[in-house]
């Protein structure tokens, strides 16, 4: 993932545009880079050219996934889709003007790249308010926001009386977003598509009254801020515990992958198929799933 071998295309070229999904979320620990690796594994299944760019440049959960998936391709000859990517370094500048105006030329140089040669592209933001998050989000088509079940990450979209569990007002990361779309109506007038996914939902009944209330205000702040709701991901194992070998759970049944699909395998695949099917990605809905 270097910029070293891309080339600016001529100047009378009209710019190829890639689809743009952001995974986007100011809280860590949302499941970011899990979801986003799995996004990039169905839309390569799909047949789809797909790249990525890991915004998170000191953490790199996506950068050093792609990078396990490169070294077992490569140890095993084996036949599995890898992403494109291109590396996105922190600026070394120490004035904070200098520093937004360089991280921001790379970005949008290896966007430019990537769409060359790309059909979509999977940005994976950081944790935490940044003006490169600031600026990928204004340039997505898709925002996707993994959201963990608790009203401690539910705070990120809308603030909550506590005296009557109403909600009062979108919160910080809802009014981050909320710019984003004016800037990308301004800049691109295309509007972005904001799915939000319950990410890590529990099955039990322990904790199935706080879920049914974390529902309840996802589905009346959805209709107050305009995103959708996207059918939830489970707390699995299945959807971590390949990251050493840069595989997903959809790579088990592929040619190169290595494992087999069990019973639980085949339930957690069918929530990246509903996912998928709620994103109603272009040039992709009607066609049938391949993962």
């Amino acid at each position: 993932m270097s910029l070293a071998h891309a080339y600016d295309p001529p100047p009378s070229a009209a710019p190829r545009q890639a689809y743009v999904i952001v995974v986007g979320n100011q809280k860590g620990g949302a499941g970011k880079s899990t979801v986003a690796m799995h996004i990039v594994v169905a839309l390569m299944r799909m047949g789809r050219r797909t790249g990525v760019l890991d915004l998170d440049v000191r953490q790199r959960s996506l950068t050093r996934y792609i990078e396990n998936r490169n070294r077992w391709i490569a140890a095993r000859s084996a036949k599995l889709a890898s992403p494109q990517g291109i590396d996105i370094k922190e600026s070394p500048q120490r004035l904070l003007d200098l520093a937004e105006q360089e991280e921001e030329a790379g970005f949008r140089l290896a966007l430019r790249r990537l769409s060359e040669t790309c059909d979509f592209i999977v940005i994976d933001s950081p944790g935490g308010d940044s003006h490169l998050s600031r600026i990928a989000h204004a340039c997505a088509d898709t925002l996707v926001t993994p959201l963990n079940d608790s009203f401690v990450d539910f705070d990120l979209l809308g603030d909550i009386d506590p005296n009557c569990a109403e909600i009062v007002r979108p919160s910080i990361y809802s009014e981050m977003v909320w710019d984003s779309r004016k800037k990308k109506a301004l800049d691109a007038r295309t509007p972005i598509d904001w799915v939000v996914l319950r990410n890590r939902t529990s099955a039990s009944k322990i904790e199935a009254k706080n879920k049914q209330r974390v529902g309840d205000a996802l589905k009346t702040l959805s209709n107050r801020i305009g995103f959708r709701l996207a059918p939830g991901l489970s707390e699995r194992v299945i959807y971590r515990e390949l990251f050493p070998q840069g595989l997903t759970l959809l790579d088990l049944d592929a040619d190169g992958g290595e494992g087999e699909m069990r019973m639980t395998h085949l339930a957690a695949r069918q929530e990246l198929r509903d996912l998928f099917i709620t994103l109603k990605l272009p040039s992709l809905e009607g066609e049938p799933l391949k993962f």
